[in-house]
């Protein structure tokens, strides 16, 4: 509608452009548009290389470079979790019922309440997997080696076994219990 207007838009804030990089390796005179790390410990340094020279600079990068192979694994470790720190899965939860039952004594089931059990059936009821419930049975807490499970095992299979107590019904369940609770940590652990 208006052909035969001017364009009045200046620019009158006019600052020189920057000359364009050079190439960073020695001898080329080629415009440096690509840019490439100085060194692993040094990634937001760059050198400015034109296309064939960070082609050859990538081809010979090894971020790797002098570092061992147990370096090498740490840094793939810490690079899956972002260089954060991690734990077990289900630590928080198993902290949190040791400091309950800690709270709370030994004697308590999970609601709080006086059950009325002994130790051992109270640390039996409490234990999750099969490996806990059997630990719970020798009344051993983790971490154990199979050692003392092995040792544990001798003195619970002497004092319970029925020759012992005269054949008595209680004492041969308690021994069955025992052997299963052995049996299971035996296969955990992979003895025998």
């Amino acid at each position: 509608m208006h052909k035969n207007r001017f364009d009045l838009n200046f620019d009158f804030d006019e600052t020189p452009k920057p000359a364009p990089r050079v190439c960073d390796h020695p001898g080329c005179a080629e415009i440096g548009e690509h840019r490439a790390p100085k060194a692993r410990d040094r990634l937001n340094e760059y050198w400015w290389f034109c296309l064939d020279h960070v082609r050859a600079y990538n081809k010979a990068w090894d971020f790797y470079a002098g570092m061992d192979e147990k370096d090498i694994e740490r840094h793939v470790r810490n690079d899956t979790t972002w260089d954060r720190p991690t734990w077990p899965m289900g630590h928080w939860r198993v902290q949190e019922r040791f400091i309950r039952d800690r709270v709370t004594g030994e004697d308590f089931a999970f609601g709080g309440a006086w059950t009325g059990a002994t130790r051992q059936e109270a640390k039996a009821k409490k234990a999750r997997t099969p490996e806990e419930e059997a630990l719970a049975v020798l009344d051993l807490e983790p971490p154990v080696d199979f050692a003392t499970i092995k040792r544990r095992y001798r003195e619970l299979a002497k004092t319970h076994h029925p020759d012992r107590n005269g054949g008595d019904k209680h004492a041969e369940e308690r021994l069955k219990k025992i052997n299963q609770a052995y049996n299971t940590l035996k296969a955990a652990h992979g003895a025998g």
